[in-house]
Parts: structure tokens; C-alpha cells; sequence
């Protein structure tokens, strides 16, 4: 069983959000219509323990973005299971938001492989593709519906956050669709404080999160129980050069299971 999968699907969904913490590394140069290319290396642990870790690459313009990343268990938790995940994402920026255009994971653990893909017109979600498909749901399962997949973003993409300043980053609703679970993740302004992260030193801003499932999900599941009403969710945000865009660097997620913290371990550009 692989690390997602001990952890819950419900928790998974924001796991997959904030692992990507995003691949893209804050340099201080304003992005160009020539794409830029960043490198980023990230931490998973627990209870003080690396259980994984993530490498991203992202190629930037001032019109779009391309995303390519990997996971894989590490430390303690290799000796549970050995997975390993890829996952990819396209896009573009219009005005304040981050528009997908796809997105797509794949990930193995033991002998056994699942692959989720999104396809996206106009903002809003035209084609969910699991392989394998997923399965049948009690009567008591909340699906999703046409309405839910509009205007949405895939976990990836999602945390790219797109603010004219930075007090205005942590003023808004992510609304995001991982290929089963739609959820909303709320944001709101704790403070800013320094960042210094070698390739990015600055200001960044702190937000708190509130975790709402809206669709894909049991009611009655302990881990979305928890994530609603109990997890406590901080997202530190960094921006990308003068762009106007932010991306997060730092972040801490409460589960059932423990605290889970998300940090950057490495960050660099090339031009």
C-alpha cells in the first residue's frame, strides 16, 4: 500500500496540493516571454522524519507555465512501502488566476500502478481519465457533479497563486479537483514574514488554510472529519521574481496521524 493510500485519500487530495509545494524555485528576475527554467527539491516528514521527498522542474512565461515532478518514499517509510509518483501540469495566467489546461499523475508501489489525467477547456474540467477506474461507491458517497468541476484546478496547479500584492495572496478560495475528490481550500492572512532560501530572499506571506470537501468523499470518513473541522493548515508563499505570481515554499498540514511539514530544501534558476 503506498504512502498516500496509508494516509487516506481525503488527506492525500492535500497532500498532492501542497507536495507540489510547487516546482517552481523564486528567483529574483521578472519572467520574460521566453520561458525560464527552475529546479526545486522538497522534504516530506513527520513526526521529525523524512517519509518523501519531491523534485520539480518548471519552465515559466509571462503567459504560461509547464510543470514536471517526482516523489518517491524515503527514510523510515521505505521500510512500509517503496512508491514512486510522477506527475506533470500545463497552464496559463489570466489576470489573478491560474488557468489549467492538464494535468496528470502516475505512481507505482509494489508491483501494482495507478495513473489519473485531467483535461481542462476553459477553466473548467472536460475529461477525467483513471486508470484503474475507480471503485464502485456506497450509497452514502457524495459525487461529484457537472457544477463541481467548473472553474477549478488540478492539485498541482492550484498552488500557484497569482496577486497584484502580497497582502492580497492569502485573500482567496482554491478550488480543486485531484481526479476524485473535489475540495475547496480557504485561505486567509495570517502575517508576512522573511524568507531566505538562497535563490529567493524577501518577504513572503503566511496563510492559514480551512480544508471544505465539497464532492468525492464519504461523509462519515475520520480523515475528512479531521481535515473539516479540526486540521490546522499554514502555507508560506514566496513570490517568483517581480511576476506577481507566488508559490508556496514552506507548509504544515495536521492529520489524524500527525503534523505533516513540507519544506524547501533546495531552490535554483537557470536562464
Amino acid at each position: 500500500m503506498p504512502l498516500w493510500k496509508r494516509l487516506d485519500r481525503p488527506i492525500a487530495c492535500g497532500l498532492a496540493v501542497l507536495v507540489g509545494l510547487s516546482g517552481i524555485a523564486p528567483v529574483d528576475a521578472a519572467v520574460s516571454d521566453a520561458p525560464q527554467s527552475f529546479s526545486a527539491d522538497y522534504a516530506v516528514s513527520i513526526f521529525g522524519l523524512t517519509v518523501a521527498r519531491s523534485r520539480f522542474t518548471s519552465h515559466i512565461s509571462d503567459r504560461g507555465f509547464q510543470l514536471e515532478g517526482s516523489i518517491s518514499s524515503a527514510g523510515i517509510a521505505t521500510f512500509f512501502d517503496d512508491t514512486k509518483a510522477t506527475t506533470a501540469a500545463s497552464g496559463r495566467f489570466r489576470r489573478d488566476a491560474t488557468v489549467p489546461d492538464a494535468y496528470s499523475v502516475s505512481y507505482t508501489y509494489g508491483k501494482k500502478a495507478k495513473k489519473t489525467t485531467l483535461d481542462f477547456a476553459r477553466g473548467n474540467v472536460a475529461k477525467v481519465t483513471n486508470v484503474p477506474p475507480l471503485e464502485k461507491r456506497g450509497a452514502d458517497w457524495v459525487p461529484v457533479t457537472a457544477k463541481d468541476l467548473v472553474a477549478v484546478t488540478d492539485p498541482i496547479s492550484a498552488v500557484l497563486v497569482r496577486a497584484p500584492s502580497l497582502d492580497q495572496v492569502c485573500r482567496r478560495t482554491i478550488k480543486v479537483f485531484d481526479g476524485e475528490i473535489r475540495a475547496d481550500l480557504k485561505l486567509s492572512p495570517v502575517g508576512t514574514g522573511p524568507v531566505d532560501l538562497g535563490a529567493y530572499r524577501g518577504d513572503a506571506a503566511v496563510c492559514s488554510g480551512r480544508f471544505v470537501p465539497i464532492a468525492g468523499y464519504r461523509p462519515g470518513n475520520k480523515s475528512i472529519r479531521y481535515l473539516k473541522d479540526r486540521s490546522q493548515i499554514r502555507i508560506t508563499f514566496a513570490q517568483l521574481g517581480q511576476t506577481g505570481v507566488y508559490a508556496p515554499v514552506h507548509a504544515t498540514v495536521s492529520t489524524r496521524i500527525g503534523t505533516v511539514t513540507f519544506r524547501a530544501r533546495r531552490l535554483e534558476g537557470a536562464r
